[in-house]
């Protein structure tokens, strides 16, 4: 939360001429409601339900830059499908994260004392993240175009200039 992935997620698919799907969109689209109503309504297990779904159909069907609710990685299920893509663990600090997300804002998980929370959430979350990531990206004191940059290089999904002799690995991905 407060990461950044959205916003960065649609930065490197625009520089990787690549399209952005979002599944906590796909989710509020299907349900036809927000996150927040959601988890309030019918409960966190039910959002789960619909995320874990939302990821599956993502994975399969899109070729493009994908960003994932912080939570999705909690299924066992979904940390499977992720296995072997380039995911990016985008991490930010409590301080940072406050900031960016403000202590009012619509974050169910986040309603009751913000700045523990998300420690815990973090500490719970943190080695399910690096399980699954192929690379690990700091944003703290970064603009998102920054941070979209870092992730290219982490990557290795720079294009060589014209003229300029290919690396091992991109000749593997060429």
């Amino acid at each position: 939360m407060g990461v950044g992935k959205s916003t960065v997620g649609r930065i490197l698919a625009d520089r990787l001429g690549l399209g952005y799907r979002d599944t906590d969109d796909d989710i509020e689209r299907t349900a036809g409601r927000a996150i927040p109503e959601i988890f309030i309504d019918s409960g966190e297990p039910h959002f789960r339900a619909l995320e874990r779904t939302a990821v599956g159909t993502a994975v399969a069907e899109h070729r493009g830059v994908l960003a994932l609710g912080g939570g999705a990685v909690l299924d066992e299920g979904t940390r499977a499908l992720l296995t072997g893509l380039p995911v990016v663990f985008l991490d930010v600090g409590v301080s940072e994260a406050v900031k960016r997300v403000g202590l009012n804002a619509p974050r169910p998980l986040l309603a009751v004392n913000p700045r523990q929370t998300w420690r815990e959430l973090m500490e719970r979350r943190r080695p399910l993240y690096t399980e699954v990531a192929r690379v690990v990206v700091g944003t703290d004191d970064r603009t998102p175009e920054e941070v979209a940059e870092a992730v290219l290089d982490a990557l290795e999904l720079r294009q060589p200039a014209e003229g300029t002799p290919r690396t091992p690995s991109q000749e593997k991905k060429a």
